[in-house]
Order: structure tokens, then C-alpha cells, then sequence
């Protein structure tokens, strides 16, 4: 299934995306094989087929929540390059006030 560059620069204006030509020639290409590859993959969809996220079924395992000794605050602190007000002090980033 072939798009033309009408159809992706209509897609591309959906998304915000600005793009040259050449670009929207070169995806219009790239587009057509993915929806070539989608529509062979839906060819090939049995309705006895239950639809399944996973090839295999998936199982969580939980474990009880409990409370165990930690470390102590102090000791954890005391081995910080730098602390402040009871708390790891990290450089600041991204410009943000404190």
C-alpha cells in the first residue's frame, strides 16, 4: 500500500512535525512497506485465536511487605560526600531555583 507525499505530509501536520520533500518522499516509502507488513500480518489473523499481549502467559510474583532492619540514617549520612538538613545534598541541575 503506497501513501503519497499528500497523505504523509497530512500525517506529519497531525503530529506537529515539520518536514522538506525529500523527507516526506522518502517516508511515504518507508510508510508503505510498514502498512505492506500490517496488512500481511492481518491476513493471517485466525478468529479461533484468542488475542494475547505476551507469548507466554505472565504471572506476578509478590512478596510480603515487611518491615526489616535498614541501616541507620546517621551511618548512611556519614558516609555522603555532602549532607544537609538530614539528607543527601546533590548538585543542583537544570538551572532550578532552590
Amino acid at each position: 500500500m503506497a501513501l503519497d507525499n499528500a497523505e504523509v505530509r497530512r500525517l506529519a501536520d497531525l503530529a506537529r512535525i515539520e518536514l522538506t520533500d525529500d523527507e516526506l518522499t522518502a517516508l511515504a516509502s518507508q510508510l508503505g512497506v510498514v502498512l505492506e507488513a500490517v496488512a500481511e500480518v492481518s491476513q493471517v489473523v485466525d478468529p479461533s485465536i484468542r488475542p494475547t499481549t505476551h507469548g507466554e502467559a505472565l504471572t506476578n510474583v509478590f512478596r510480603p511487605d515487611l518491615v526489616r532492619p535498614s541501616l541507620d540514617q546517621a551511618d548512611v549520612l556519614a558516609m555522603a560526600p555532602a549532607v544537609e538538613d538530614e539528607r543527601f545534598r546533590v548538585p543542583r541541575i537544570l538551572g532550578e531555583s532552590a
